[in-house]
């Protein structure tokens, strides 16, 4: 090891090898509590992909519930071999001078070691790699719920991987690398306000166009249906928030004071969000909504998450109650688009991300961006800076025409090749997803009824027959349901 190593060269627009670990110890440029605190970080991002499948399942109809669950793994899968292939490198690459998208300079992670990466000199390329390969694994994730109850498997697999590549990869260079668009603008975007929420709810609006509407489906009443397991909705939740620590902690790329208070922002948020939205649900039924609850939970969560490394706690109270107020009359915009996105991917995601850039840009305050020591912001309207929300509105309204435009494009082509047509048959779907597309159940016995006057043959205790005859009478095996 050499006695007095030398400093990479990490600026812009030069790509070396990354470190030589064999003539320098590659670790002395950086402190091992980043490294715990990022690798951290990075475990809890890969714990809401998960939350993300439950969280879709109990919303959804029971026949469809593992397909849900399935394909929020699936996702991990096949975007992590994506990362590895050229996502990084499209999304992060050291040299591309260009505006829009990354080169290809390390593709397969060709000269990812120890060089300080895109986001910041405290963290090497290797371990930025690591941490925002989960953030490109929850994006089609968030937007795949969309496929429910009428959407093939197999097209929604090749989807994850084109889409990530042509508008994940793109969106997410213009808005974190220094030479993007976006970035070079002003705009602000802590931790994914356009590239993850913005991205993820046009795609997942444009996917429930080009699937088409369930059958069943009114415009004026939409599919009416409980939610099938509240349980798995707050277990998602739970996964979710859990997680969003290190979604937005996490992405002060270092253990320092500006993490800690992107932490603090996330969960005030959190909370004011959820009881907003129970008492919107309220004023209209007299009873709290658990559902309501977590909805309002993962709109607070949206909405945060691109202001939270720079706002001061004070306005997550804001971020809070307006999030969860827009994204609740959102789940209205279904009807009059008449579009049938069933687990309101739009309303939650795309919306609330549209909220927290637009706020972001009227509440960032220098001196919480200051705290990591080293960013500088000219701040947001607090502090006069009255151009940054037209900044922000610039990169919200081109991250959801890109996502939205580019989706309808990709599976328009992709339903012209064979094999990969994007809908189940009318068979399929009324024999749901699970059993048409993965012969599994999320459960090994599903009821027939609640009430048990409704079952053939069976009579309720209390009414005018014995109810003596309920003694000996079989019900329905899960068999006869298929």
């Amino acid at each position: 090891m050499s006695s007095s190593p030398v400093e990479y060269n990490g600026t812009m627009g030069v790509a070396d090898a990354g470190g030589d670990s064999l003539t320098e110890d590659l670790n002395i440029y950086y402190a091992s509590g980043d490294f715990a605190w990022i690798m951290t970080s990075s475990a809890l991002v890969l714990l809401m992909i998960p939350g993300v499948g439950f969280f879709y399942s109990g919303l959804a109809r029971r026949k469809s519930a593992l397909a849900l669950i399935w394909l929020s793994m699936i996702s991990i899968a096949v975007v992590g071999f994506q990362w590895f292939f050229w996502g990084f490198s499209l999304a992060f690459s050291h040299s591309s001078t260009s505006a829009y998208i990354g080169d290809l300079s390390n593709f397969g992670l060709k000269d990812v070691l120890g060089q300080p990466s895109v986001g910041g000199t405290k963290m090497p390329d290797l371990l930025f790699c690591l941490y925002q390969g989960m953030f490109a694994a929850i994006t089609p994730a968030l937007a795949i719920g969309a496929v429910a109850d009428r959407g093939r498997m197999l097209p929604a697999i090749v989807f994850i991987f084109v889409w990530s590549t042509i508008v994940y990869d793109p969106i997410a260079y213009w808005t974190w690398n220094a030479s993007g668009w976006s970035f070079i603008m002003g705009g602000l975007d802590f931790a994914g306000g356009t590239p993850v929420h913005i991205s993820s709810g046009a795609a997942a609006l444009a996917y429930s166009l080009m699937l088409g509407k369930r059958t069943g489906y009114s415009k004026i009443h939409g599919l009416p249906y409980r939610p099938h397991n509240v349980t798995h909705v707050v277990l998602g939740t739970v996964f979710l928030w859990v997680g969003w620590f290190g979604f937005n902690g996490g992405s002060a790329l270092a253990a320092n004071l500006r993490a800690v208070m992107a932490c603090l922002v996330t969960q005030i948020a959190a909370c004011v969000g959820g009881f907003t939205w129970c008492l919107l649900d309220y004023r209209l039924e007299k009873k709290f909504s658990t559902v309501g609850f977590c909805s309002g939970v993962i709109a607070g969560l949206v909405a945060i998450t691109p202001a939270s490394g720079y706002v001061p706690p004070w306005s997550a109270v804001i971020f809070g109650v307006v999030g969860a107020v827009g994204c609740n009359f959102a789940t209205k915009l279904k009807f009059v688009l008449g579009i049938d996105d069933g687990l309101d991917i739009f309303a939650e995601h795309a919306v609330g991300g549209i909220i927290g850039n637009l706020l972001t840009g009227l509440f960032a305050a220098p001196y919480i961006a200051h705290l990591d020591g080293a960013t500088e912001i000219a701040g947001g309207w607090v502090v006069q800076n009255y151009v940054q929300l037209g900044y922000q509105l610039a990169d919200s309204v081109a991250g959801f025409s890109y996502s939205f435009v580019m989706t309808c494009v990709i599976l328009f082509l992709m339903n012209l090749v064979p094999g990969l047509s994007l809908r189940v048959t009318a068979e399929e779907e009324e024999l749901g997803l699970d059993d048409g597309e993965l012969g599994e159940f999320a459960y090994d016995y599903v009821e027939l009824s609640r009430q048990l006057e409704d079952v053939p043959g069976i009579t309720a205790p209390g009414s005018s027959q014995d109810a003596s005859s309920l003694k000996g009478t079989e019900l329905p095996t899960k068999e006869s349901t298929h």
